[in-house]
């Protein structure tokens, strides 16, 4: 007898703030655009995609096609959803010494 798959939604394990920071964390480790805007998604709906609508003041189908694995957030809403959601990055300055 063949067993049926399901598909895994991230979202749902994530249920703790430490968790959430941890999950990006390590998206933001890649440095890969694409992958760190589809984590933020997954944040999204893991706190409640109306609830960030509502915080943004964007509806909930921009917020799923701009956070999808194909979608390409603007910079605004990528910062936004952060902003909702709670998310800061601190941005550190590499600086090389003259010879």
């Amino acid at each position: 007898m063949a067993k049926k798959l399901t598909s895994y939604d991230p979202a749902e394990d994530l249920v703790s703030d430490e968790g959430i920071t941890f999950f990006m964390e390590e998206a933001f480790k890649t440095q890969d655009a694409a992958f760190i805007a589809h984590a933020l998604g997954i944040v999204a709906r893991a706190k409640g995609m109306a609830q960030i609508a509502a915080k943004t003041g964007l509806s909930r189908e921009q917020l799923y096609r701009s956070f999808s694995k194909n979608g390409n957030p603007t910079l605004k809403t990528t910062f936004a959803v952060m902003k909702a959601l709670g998310i800061e990055v601190e941005w550190t300055a590499k600086t090389s010494k003259a010879a």
